[in-house]
């Protein structure tokens, strides 16, 4: 039994210096659980077996003999142990043993002191992390870096998708001044954004994430990047915030973030620039006479038509992620209203929003318009050229570097 409990013996025989005469004579103690008395039997006729552990599971009277037996030996060991008991009886006649031996000349062991505290060690400096803006195919680049031991820094370079997740990543050191550089050399250059490591480290996991989702192997590398930095993959797609009340009005203007350096580039996959292509080929080759502005009315209506087609709620949500990262990075790069008017877009767009039908969404196909035209005039212009239907123009490769060496898709 615990050492808690107390005996219904009188206070005489449940006196320590009692009990433990009782205990080395064999006298019996019928009060107390026969495998108790045992125990404390043994330790009093040998106290080096009196384990701490030992002592503090016997009754409180039984525990008090057996430290009595201590003291009567002049061993100071089971005492210097029961000082720092959790139970509280114990811990208090230990020390007053202790005062005992100390007055017959035993040495004592002075109380414990805790070792000085240590001065928490100082955190490594947080390196702001640098982002490039989203291609029209949801790609961007992300560069992690921390410092290590000494003066050298660990730079991470990864290409993100919002399909695949982490698609490539360049592990390496470089030293702070080489660092200081390549981030400097970047921003110059223009097309990134620095960010704060903690937002770095969201878009880390929420690609990482993807990659689980999606089944997209990880590149090379990149389980190490997540541990030394301390990120685990995002369990769960990220969500947007629903719709706000005047996110209707801003976003009839969202066509103007076409205008913008970094969307004027986008352009919608291939096969949908294709069927676009197909469409306007019927228009202009209508066997219908039709006026300039009926054949106008109708391109614009193969427009909407193909854009409505390509907009599934699938993709309206892909899009949307992309505006809401594209709406940080317009904040980042002093472009307010850019970024209020992507973000409106994106909210309706991830949430489904049908009518109005999305001024963005048309604008990505009316590019395929604009470029189709200009492809015709530029053939037009020269001699013996074919009459036929113009070719989309293929994208603009998107990839570059800055003189830093930072990958940009």
């Amino acid at each position: 039994m615990p050492c808690s409990r107390r005996s219904g013996m009188s206070s005489s025989s449940s006196d320590p210096r009692s009990l433990l005469d009782a205990l080395r004579s064999g006298a019996p103690l019928p009060a107390f659980p026969a495998e108790a008395v045992e125990s404390a039997r043994a330790m009093a006729r040998d106290v080096s077996q009196a384990a701490l552990a030992r002592v503090e599971a016997l009754p409180e009277p039984l525990a008090l003999a057996v430290l009595e037996a201590a003291v009567s030996d002049g061993n100071a060991v089971l005492p210097e142990a029961l000082a720092s008991s959790s139970v509280k009886p114990l811990a208090k006649a230990a020390k007053k043993a202790l005062y005992q031996l100390r007055s017959r000349g035993v040495a004592v062991a002075g109380p414990a002191r805790a070792a000085p505290a240590e001065p928490p060690a100082a955190a490594p400096e947080a390196l702001n992390a640098l982002a490039s803006a989203v291609t029209g195919g949801g790609e961007r680049a992300l560069v992690l870096a921390r410092v290590l031991r000494g003066a050298g820094v660990e730079v991470v370079q990864m290409q993100l998708s919002d399909e695949r997740g982490v698609v490539a990543l360049q592990l390496g050191d470089r030293n702070r001044a080489t660092w200081r550089k390549l981030v400097k050399d970047g921003l110059a250059h223009g097309g990134i954004v620095e960010l704060p490591p903690e937002e770095a480290a969201a878009l880390l996991a929420e690609a990482a994430g993807t990659n689980l989702r999606t089944r997209t192997p990880f590149p090379k590398g990149l389980d190490v990047v997540l541990r030394h930095f301390g990120v685990q993959p995002q369990q769960s797609p990220t969500e947007l915030p629903p719709p706000e009340p005047e996110d209707i009005r801003r976003a009839q203007e969202a066509d103007v973030l076409h205008d913008t350096v970094e969307l004027a580039s986008w352009l919608p996959p291939e096969l949908d620039m294709q069927a676009l292509v197909q469409k306007m080929d019927e228009v202009m080759h209508s066997p219908l006479s039709l006026s300039d502005v009926q054949r106008q009315e109708q391109l614009q209506a193969a427009v909407l038509g193909v854009a409505r087609d390509f907009f599934t709620p699938e993709v309206r949500q892909r899009y949307a992620l992309r505006l809401w990262r594209m709406a940080d990075y317009f904040e980042r790069s002093s472009r307010p209203r850019e970024a209020d008017i992507a973000r409106a877009e994106a909210r309706r767009l991830f949430h489904g929003a049908q009518e109005p039908f999305s001024r963005f969404a048309e604008r990505l196909f009316e590019k395929v318009l604009a470029l189709v035209a200009a492809a015709g005039a530029r053939a037009g212009a020269r001699p013996g050229a074919d009459t036929g239907p113009a070719e989309a123009a293929p994208a603009p490769t998107l990839e570059r570097r800055s003189p830093g060496g930072l990958i940009i898709p």
